[in-house]
Parts: C-alpha cells; sequence; structure tokens
C-alpha cells in the first residue's frame, strides 16, 4: 500500500528469485525488510540511510536519491513516463484525471 491504493509491480522470474531467497533473513515475514522494533511493520527510510553511510556512501548517497537516480536511467533509456510515475507510486496532481483513474498499467 501507498498513499492507501495498493501498490502492484510486476516482477521477473530473476526478481522473484532473489526475494525467495531473501525470505530466511527477513525471518519469512511479509516485508523483505522488516523493521527491527516491530517485524510486522516495514523498515523506515533511515534504516537504508544508515546503511548507505555504513558502507561509506555519507554525503554522497540517500535513499530516495535512488529513486530519483532510476527514474532519470528510465527515462534516459526510453521507458514510458507514464509506466515510471506508476512503478514510483506517484499520484497524478490533476486531482479529476487521479479520481477517474483506476488503471494498474500491469498488461504495458
Amino acid at each position: 500500500m501507498r498513499k492507501r491504493r495498493p501498490h502492484i509491480i510486476p516482477q521477473t522470474e530473476h526478481a522473484l528469485s532473489l526475494l525467495e531467497t531473501l525470505k530466511p533473513h527477513s525471518g519469512h515475514r511479509g516485508y523483505v525488510f522488516p523493521s527491527d522494533r516491530n517485524p510486522r511493520t516495514h523498515a523506515n527510510s533511515q534504516t537504508a540511510n544508515m546503511a548507505l553511510k555504513r558502507m561509506g556512501f555519507q554525503d554522497r548517497l540517500v535513499s530516495h536519491g535512488m529513486r530519483s537516480m532510476a527514474r532519470t536511467i528510465l527515462n534516459e533509456h526510453g521507458w514510458d513516463p507514464e509506466l515510471i510515475e506508476v512503478a514510483l507510486a506517484h499520484v497524478d496532481k490533476d486531482k479529476i484525471r487521479n479520481a477517474y483513474n483506476r488503471a494498474d498499467y500491469i498488461e504495458r
């Protein structure tokens, strides 16, 4: 869920295989990255930022910057900008269009 809407992203067989290998590390919980304080919830963005800091990326990369980088790379490679926005769970700022558009774009 993102902003109270289901957020569905189709995965390749390879991605699904990688996610399967992570299950033992997450305790077979509902989240790939569960919170260390409450395993019923997901880790927050600061958890990712702390991991990046420990890996030596302090002052060079933050977790939200990875979203920006992905958006840029996908646009540069000719991906449909509308699909990129859907993948990033961005909501259309046009409230009327947003209210009427229920497409999930799975088939695209």
